[in-house]
């Protein structure tokens, strides 16, 4: 019991930091997609530094807390005891359903960033807003799925945080408004 508490601590602190750079990663292209439409030099100079902040993101903090994440989940699920009473749970099935859905936000996100290291901006700062709500909807199922350990009740959870998230779009879009007002 003791060694599956000690892979359980280290999955999810590799799991915090994958969010986390899932989280800033966005971030950076909401910044580097905007960063195209200033005028020369400053486009060169943010472009550039964005990239080498991405880059190191990216490789030195987003793939390795994936992997790390990955590795311990498979440990705890198939090498321990435990994790083959997990395995037969619903809610257990359904929160791999929603990591299944966060590799695959991953491997989106990771094509945006090989993009934008081309320079090439194929989305709109607006559409990396909501993209970034993406994630924190699986954050949301995830957690509650483990913390109620029930294959229904997460539907509260995330309908609460879809929600939010309008609530956060409206706000995003008033403010826009507002602030294009003020600059007229």
């Amino acid at each position: 019991m003791e060694m599956y508490n000690y892979l359980k601590s280290l999955h999810l602190i590799f799991v915090i930091t994958w969010f986390a750079g899932l989280f800033y990663i966005v971030r950076l292209f909401v910044y580097q997609i905007e960063a195209n439409e200033k005028p020369s030099p400053e486009k060169e100079i943010l472009q550039k530094q964005y990239k080498i902040m991405t880059y190191r993101l990216w490789y030195i903090i987003t793939w390795p807390s994936a992997i790390l994440a990955s590795f311990f989940a498979f440990w705890m699920l198939f090498f321990t005891d435990l994790g083959h009473v997990w395995l037969q749970m619903p809610w257990m099935h359904v929160k791999l359903s929603f990591v299944f859905l966060l590799y695959l936000y991953h491997l989106k996100c990771h094509q945006i960033y090989l993009s934008l290291q081309k320079d090439e901006v194929k989305y709109t700062s607006n559409f990396m807003r909501l993209w970034n709500e993406g994630a924190t909807i699986i954050l949301f199922a995830v957690v509650f799925l483990v913390v109620l350990k029930n294959a229904v009740n997460w539907i509260y959870g995330v309908i609460g945080i879809f929600l939010f998230s309008i609530l956060i779009m409206l706000g995003f879009k008033f403010y826009k408004k507002i602030r294009s007002k003020n600059n007229s």
